[in-house]
Parts: structure tokens; sequence; C-alpha cells
């Protein structure tokens, strides 16, 4: 017996770009890979990844990563211009959560991809 991928997978497909212009799936498309090229450095992935359980102070941060205060805090400027995170102030102490939900569900698809199956 052979099967046909393609006709499998030809239904899903047609359904996802279904009434979209090819000029909407460009601006999507370009929206998607300013976010993945956000996510493609493994501190501002290691930072989002320690966000995905709830807001963290600089100060927790930089303990979790073991990374000094300059390059944690440089991380999170450049999450912050993406506007993937977010910053609360409390006194001194400022306070980063992931702002983006787009940004969870990545970051919890990579833990069952990379994490989970590992630990």
């Amino acid at each position: 017996m052979v099967l046909d991928v393609r006709d499998d997978m030809s239904s899903p497909q047609d359904d996802r770009h279904a009434g979209m212009s090819i000029e909407e799936m460009g601006s999507r498309a370009a929206e998607a890979a300013a976010l993945l090229k956000a996510l493609s450095h493994e501190g501002r992935l290691m930072i989002l990844c320690h966000l995905s359980s709830g807001e963290k102070s600089v100060s927790e941060l930089e303990a979790l990563l073991a990374a000094r205060q300059a390059a944690v805090s440089q991380q999170l400027a450049r999450l912050r211009s993406e506007g993937l995170v977010s910053a609360r102030r409390d006194g001194k102490t400022i306070f980063y959560s992931i702002r983006d939900p787009k940004v969870g569900a990545i970051i919890d698809t990579i833990y069952q991809l990379y994490c989970k199956a590992s630990c």
C-alpha cells in the first residue's frame, strides 16, 4: 500500500491560508520572523524560560542565570524593545514578566520539545 503524504497535508495547509491575502501572509511572516529572531539568542531564551513560571526581579534572574547584571539587563532591554516582556517597578526593584501570550506559548512548546523529555 502506497500512502501519498501530499494528499494528507494539502487540506490543513489550505485551511490555514483561506481568506488570507499574500500581503497579509507576508506581514505575518515578517512578524513571526522578528519574534523568532528575538528568541534566537540563548540568553534571551533562558530569561523567557525563567519568566514563564512567573514574574522575576532582575536580581532573581541574575542568580538563576549565573550572569552579571549588565548582561541580564542588556537582554531584558532587547526583550522590552521587542514588546515581549513588561517591567514593573516596586521601590528600587524592577520585576519582569512575559507580556506577549505568543511568547508564553512558544516557550511552553520549547519546554515540551527540549526540556521535559530530558528531565
